[in-house]
């Protein structure tokens, strides 16, 4: 894997604050007038901490949806071509990386970060604006680690088998195929999408079970065709010495 340069590194800094600009701002100006036409809570006090922490949970697990489909989609010969191969020029990806994208794939991932949340605001009015706030800076930390390319002590997948985490994307950018869910691995596992030396191993065990179990299958088969033969051929004799008796 080849390390950013100082060069590659700025290209990415300045491409990140174009899409801040341009992209995110006019999103962040919709957002008042959404959120406020949803409903959304802005007085105090705020929610209790387990409603959050509830409700954050929720937008995890529909944005890991939303992007491991979208992410999919667009690893499709023409939008990887047009559109994704951008994010793919690092191969060894750093932090600042996980927003280095075209713009239209910025929009459309962000999409799942910013109107899921108000889409669940209009279904259920209990919404504060500060679980909004929580859970856009935890899903860009989230996206931030996941490029980092570090695997800490303290990283969520020690504690939570099914996280994806550093190591779950870096095996993404590095085979440029597999593992494109953002935040879970239920994604990847459930439809046979994981990348990596242990989902390769994975598939190589169960093609061997399953030659087994053909195998074995049609040994009995061959078994039950013999013992019936020999049945009918003994039915034969018997039929025979019956009748010369």
């Amino acid at each position: 894997q080849k390390i950013p340069n100082a060069a590659q590194q700025w290209r990415c800094i300045k491409s990140v604050l174009f899409t801040h600009c341009v992209i995110e701002l006019p999103q962040i100006w919709l957002f008042h007038p959404l959120a406020k036409a949803a409903g959304m809570s802005t007085e105090v006090p705020f929610p209790a901490w387990t409603t959050m922490a509830f409700q954050i949970a929720i937008f995890f697990v529909l944005e890991d949806a939303w992007h491991y489909w979208l992410h999919r989609l667009f690893h499709w010969g023409p939008l990887y071509k047009n559109i994704h191969k951008i994010h793919h020029e690092h191969s060894a990806p750093f932090g600042l990386a996980a927003e280095y994208a075209h713009p239209l794939e910025v929009l459309t991932l962000g999409i799942g970060t910013v109107f899921i949340p108000i889409g669940y605001c209009w279904v259920v009015p209990d919404f504060h604006v500060m679980t909004m706030y929580i859970w856009i800076c935890l899903r860009l930390f989230q996206a931030i680690d996941a490029h980092s390319g570090y695997d800490f002590p303290w990283s969520l997948h020690h504690f939570i088998p099914f996280w994806a985490g550093a190591s779950h994307h870096d095996v993404h950018h590095e085979k440029f195929i597999g593992n494109y869910a953002s935040s879970f691995r239920w994604w990847d596992y459930m439809l046979d999408t994981e990348a990596g030396p242990e989902a390769q191993q994975r598939r190589r065990d169960k093609k061997r079970a399953e030659r087994d179990a053909k195998a074995l299958a049609e040994q009995q088969r061959l078994s039950m065709e013999s013992m019936g033969k020999d049945a009918a051929v003994m039915e034969c004799q018997i039929a025979v010495e019956k009748k010369n008796s």
